[in-house]
């Protein structure tokens, strides 16, 4: 079985800066990190592998420099990992990032046994986008069951049931054959910190192997900014409205003034 973790490198800060005359994020001078939801996946992948055995991929797309999230994920315990990296990639929206995640995907397949069994695993979200578009893309895109919001999962033979967060204290359990994909929520795990023998293999026993739109033979109509069927027209920070307010007083007097507020204000 093969266990896909889908990894990405995202701005280290909590506030993004953006560009007043582009309308781009400011990335000069940021430290990256992997996405803190993807760390949880990784964590997943092993817990998988050491009751079911299996081999665990890493992969991500981004500049050459995302190779330093994917020597993280090898230094955590994965076995393998991929970086797309092409200029003909830049500028991709969601929709062409899930399309080249899958073609690596495929490819990597085809080079292995023949219908072997996988599963995908994502973060639920990013945090320098909060899209939660990629996972459920990328299912699509390879033609599997996908799960999101995920809690919890349990794993017997080629199928897994898992604990689906619905709506707040509705949770659903949910169960399919692999190959699936799910997208993981960070209250699945807690992920553990590389060990220092993991650190060294990372950087001296194992590779990170490149992967460009020629190697994918990929369509240039579908891959990168060409691809994107969206567009963005302006990313900018809002404004914040209005002033904190600290109420004081007996209990009766606090509640009197912010319903008085409230009217004030038209919220009822």
């Amino acid at each position: 079985m093969k266990i896909f973790v889908c990894i990405k490198q995202v701005p280290g800060i909590t506030e993004v800066r953006v560009n007043p005359k582009t309308n781009t994020l400011i990335r000069e001078g940021i430290p990256s990190i992997m996405n803190p939801m993807d760390k949880n996946g990784i964590q997943l992948a092993l817990d998988i592998k050491e009751k079911h055995g299996g081999e665990i991929i890493a992969l991500s797309m981004g500049p050459p420099q995302a190779e330093e999230v994917l020597r993280e994920a090898l230094s955590m315990g994965a076995d393998k990992a991929y970086l797309l990296s092409d200029s003909a990639f830049a500028g991709a929206d969601t929709l062409a990032t899930s399309h080249t995640l899958s073609l690596a995907i495929k490819k990597i397949l085809s080079e292995g046994k023949e219908e072997e069994i996988y599963l995908v695993i994502c973060g639920n979200e990013a945090i320098d986008g909060d899209t939660a578009q990629v996972g459920p893309e990328l299912a699509e895109e390879l033609g599997i069951p996908q799960i999101t919001y995920v809690r919890k999962i349990e794993m017997s033979g080629e199928k897994i049931t898992v604990e689906r967060v619905f709506r707040p204290e509705e949770i659903v359990i949910i169960e399919t054959s692999l190959p699936a994909l799910v997208s993981l929520l960070r209250e699945i795990n807690v992920p553990k910190f590389p060990t220092m023998a993991g650190i060294v293999d990372a950087y001296e026993k194992k590779e990170v192997n490149y992967l460009d739109s020629k190697i994918l033979n990929a369509d240039k109509a579908k891959i990168g900014l060409t691809g994107s069927q969206t567009e963005v027209w302006k990313i900018f920070i809002p404004e914040r409205k209005g002033e904190h307010i600290k109420l004081s007083g007996t209990i009766d007097e606090m509640n009197r003034e912010l319903c008085q507020r409230l009217k004030e204000d038209k919220i009822f």
